[in-house]
């Protein structure tokens, strides 16, 4: 664990509240992000997000400071997400999901910035149909940065697992843009 994280959390079990706000501050896009990219819907990302904090809070006590700050975190928003994801009924569509029957829409325009917006679209409906695990995994390493070592820490899975976990994901994620 890096060093300003050790102290940051030391000062949080002596129940500095600034110190725990430094912490919010400092992962709070990271958390976001995370959420927002598993849940497509930014109401419920961010009362997720409140979740995984005051998980945090509740948790630093028991932080053994074994793991990096950032990967006990990331652990934390997986778990929340999970949890949300069994409490939604499965016929409710995720925002932002296509439904079955809805015709593909198709672009004929020449604008970059369109291009840009229908190519992200693509990319969180082609994101939405992958299995939970890997879609974590995507969002985690491609999008958020983190490296394949903090996920195998976090998730608690062989190296070999978590790479190859990504590769079987980056694969059906090719196979579900081409379509």
């Amino acid at each position: 664990m890096q060093d300003d994280d050790r102290e940051l959390i030391e000062r949080c079990r002596t129940g500095d509240d600034t110190a725990f706000a430094e912490l919010v501050d400092r992962y709070k896009d990271l958390v976001f992000g995370l959420v927002y990219r598993m849940m497509a819907d930014r109401s419920l990302a961010e009362d997720l997000a409140q979740d995984v904090f005051l998980k945090v809070h509740r948790g630093i006590p028991y932080f053994r400071g074994e793991a990096r700050l950032s990967t006990w975190i990331f652990r934390i928003v997986q778990n929340v997400c999970v949890q949300a994801r069994s409490r939604r009924p499965a016929d409710e569509p995720l925002e932002g999901t296509p439904r079955p029957d809805t015709p593909v829409r198709e672009f004929g325009s020449e604008d970059r910035a369109f291009g840009d917006v229908e190519t992200r679209d693509r990319l969180t409906k082609a994101l939405s149909q992958l299995p939970e695990n890997y879609r974590m995994l995507v969002i985690a390493h491609y999008l958020r940065g983190v490296q394949y070592e903090a996920l195998a820490e976090a998730l608690n899975l062989p190296l070999g697992t978590v790479k190859t976990h990504l590769y079987r994901a980056k694969r059906r994620l090719r196979e579900l843009l081409e379509e």
